[in-house]
């Protein structure tokens, strides 16, 4: 398998994350998101999104959208599950992954950060203090479910990885790349570190990605 990835996408990241905790081998293929290498017409003919991450399969069909990929792995390679097979544990999992990847992420990506310092003109005092803000707003809804509902446990859904966890470790990199205060977040953060031990999440992180110099 190939993933066209980017050391910085927190999209990327994730799939990254599940692969590793598959044990699945890929060859990663660097995108540069700075250097508009997905905007270019022949990425575009592969990865019609023009996004990271794609994973390109051993008989070529190409996936898009990182949730999907790892529902679509999780599918074809069952052990270890990042989905759990009950409902509701699936549900929960699905609704702590969606409250990163749609409610924080969007709102922080590249794109959206570029729209504001070069469409909008905005100092960079003001996109940093932009970021911080929607990652206050989302992650203490993240803290609050973590918190207050009986399903989490070592990890944000009982005491095996998820779906969820690999969305999260992305999101806390991030903030922390711009310096955001995680101490209202102690549930959080309690997870990301119980993550980081594991050799699978460690292994997919930025600085570890053969891209990572850019």
């Amino acid at each position: 398998m190939k993933l066209y990835t980017f050391f910085r996408s927190s999209a990327a990241f994730r799939v990254r994350i599940a692969l590793n905790l598959k044990g699945l081998a890929y060859e990663p293929q660097p995108v540069s998101l700075p250097k508009g290498d997905h905007r270019r017409p022949e990425y575009a003919r592969v990865n019609p999104q023009a996004l990271v991450p794609m994973l390109e399969l051993d008989d070529g069909t190409r996936l898009n959208q990182s949730l999907a990929i790892i529902e679509f792995l999780d599918q074809r390679y069952p052990q270890p599950p990042l989905v759990p097979e009950d409902a509701l544990g699936r549900a929960r999992v699905r609704s702590l992954a969606l409250l990163i990847a749609c409610e924080i992420h969007p709102l922080n990506n590249l794109r959206a950060l570029n729209y504001l310092r070069k469409d909008l003109g905005l100092l960079e005092e003001q996109v940093n203090a932009w970021y911080r803000h929607w990652i206050a707003e989302g992650l203490a809804k993240l803290e609050a479910e973590l918190t207050q509902s009986p399903g989490a446990g070592s990890f944000c859904h009982g005491d095996a990885p998820t779906m969820a966890d690999c969305c999260l470790v992305p999101q806390i990199f991030n903030a922390k790349r711009y310096k955001s205060d995680l101490t209202p977040y102690p549930m959080a953060m309690r997870v990301f570190e119980q993550c980081m031990q594991l050799e699978a999440f460690d292994r997919a992180q930025p600085s570890k990605q053969p891209d990572a110099s850019e």
